[in-house]
């Protein structure tokens, strides 16, 4: 396992303002990335650095995933995604970001285990979702009760205790599906289902949300080989917007359980984990309106219009996002499993060639992301629109937690606090009311 130490280099980045000049160090990561050390600047010299919306800050040294976005490259522990996709599993992915390392037999076994005897929810936690409304959407409902469990285990919320983290970390990654599974069970009107311990983790997801108690529930290895995918490849994306506010309420010494909630309620959000529902609403918006993938593009090129092309484009990917690539054939699969056509698959691969071939999508660097084929496989296995960020969510609660557990287990972090260039008023003093005009 890698260390959290980033060389510095003998190279220095030399500023001068008003004539008096400072040197800062650069240092490299392990794979190349330079960075410019600008931790002493304000102290230094009274200045600090603007950059609106963190596009090109680094928050933190991490060793748990590399992405090379020019490249089309991710990496978890460095293992490349398309290995782990093809060969691992969800709980063993989950494992390697956890601790660094793929398991041996006995810790996979002993982990799994841990993680099986954990998916239960307190008879009490199931009363909660009746005070819910039945159209809650199932991301603000599960954030609500992952910011609960810090009430049904009080023993174990202390973030400085590496043996309390370790149980609340067991903890979540267990409990999240069948609290997602029972809010979809909720809105449903359908009777809840306990989890499985003969089930592997995403057969038990599975089974928990569309098993019914009148019949034997079936598992399907091609559903759960695709679901088990959809996981491994959420389950980490470096300094994310989710996982930067899992890091950052967590730099409070929040518990793990408040710090879980904030950050899949900083997930749902259609800019981020909620991009993959707007794919599917525009696909089904071509199918049902313009019928042609051609005249929709030609609308969102037309800047008068306000269509929008969505899940193609990245904030880190400047070419393929690998996982794009890996869930496309997953999506021919499940189609084929269900015997359909697939006019959705069809709209979203004529669009995929159209942009890859079009100067102007092409000029902007769009290409695929996750999102893009995410919905198409969420839907064809009966998941609601709403349920598919909470499939996101359980993906990335591994990838959550490493970093979480990074942050806390490293002695030179600290409370994360930005700072900010003020643009409002200048001194004024307070007039009564009675003396103010207008």
């Amino acid at each position: 396992m890698t260390t959290l130490e980033a060389p510095v280099t003998s190279d220095v980045a030399t500023l001068t303002i008003d004539g008096q000049t400072w040197e800062l160090p650069i240092i490299e990561g392990s794979e190349g990335e330079r960075a410019i050390d600008v931790s002493t600047l304000r102290g230094d010299t009274g200045l600090i650095t603007l950059d609106l919306g963190y596009a090109n800050t680094g928050s933190t040294l991490s060793d748990i995933t590399f992405i090379d976005g020019e490249a089309g490259i991710l990496r978890y522990r460095g293992y490349p995604i398309e290995e782990l996709a093809e060969h691992s599993s969800f709980l063993e992915t989950a494992y390697l970001l956890l601790y660094g390392d793929l398991p041996t037999k006995d810790q996979l076994n002993y982990f799994e285990e841990r993680i099986t005897n954990h998916t239960l929810l307190h008879e009490d936690i199931r009363h909660m979702y009746r005070a819910f409304p039945l159209a809650a959407h199932p991301m603000a409902v599960s954030a609500a009760v992952v910011g609960a469990l810090s009430t049904f285990y009080p023993d174990s919320v202390d973030p400085l205790d590496r043996e309390q983290v370790e149980i609340s970390t067991y903890r979540l990654i267990a409990k999240l599906p069948t609290i997602c599974a029972v809010a979809f069970k909720y809105a449903m009107g359908h009777p809840f289902n306990y989890p499985r311990n003969d089930l592997s983790y995403a057969e038990n997801m599975l089974y928990m949300m569309f098993g019914l108690p009148t019949e034997e529930y079936e598992v399907n290895d091609t559903f759960t080989r695709a679901v088990e995918t959809l996981l491994i490849l959420h389950a980490d994306h470096e300094q994310n917007c989710s996982t930067s506010t899992m890091r950052m309420v967590g730099s409070s010494r929040a518990n793990i359980y408040a710090s879980a909630s904030a950050a899949i309620m900083a997930l749902w959000g259609p800019l981020h984990g909620g991009a993959n529902q707007a794919v599917i609403e525009m696909l089904h918006d071509i199918a049902e309106n313009e019928g042609s993938a051609r005249v929709f593009m030609d609308k969102a090129k037309d800047s008068n219009d306000t269509t929008r092309l969505m899940g193609f484009g990245h904030r880190v990917y400047k070419n393929f996002d690998p996982r794009a690539r890996i869930l496309k054939d997953h999506a021919h699969k499940v189609m084929d499993q269900l015997g359909e056509s697939g006019r959705l698959l069809e709209i979203a691969m004529e669009l995929e060639e159209l942009a890859l071939n079009d100067d102007y999508f092409v000029a902007r660097q769009l290409y695929p992301n996750v999102d893009f084929y995410s919905g198409i496989i969420y839907e064809s296995l009966g998941i609601p629109t709403n349920g598919f960020t909470p499939f996101f969510a359980l993906g990335r609660m591994p990838g959550w937690l490493a970093h979480w557990r990074e942050h806390h287990f490293d002695p030179r972090n600290k409370l994360n606090r930005p700072r900010q260039i003020y643009t409002g008023e200048t001194l004024r003093s307070y007039v009564p009311i009675g003396e103010r005009g207008g």
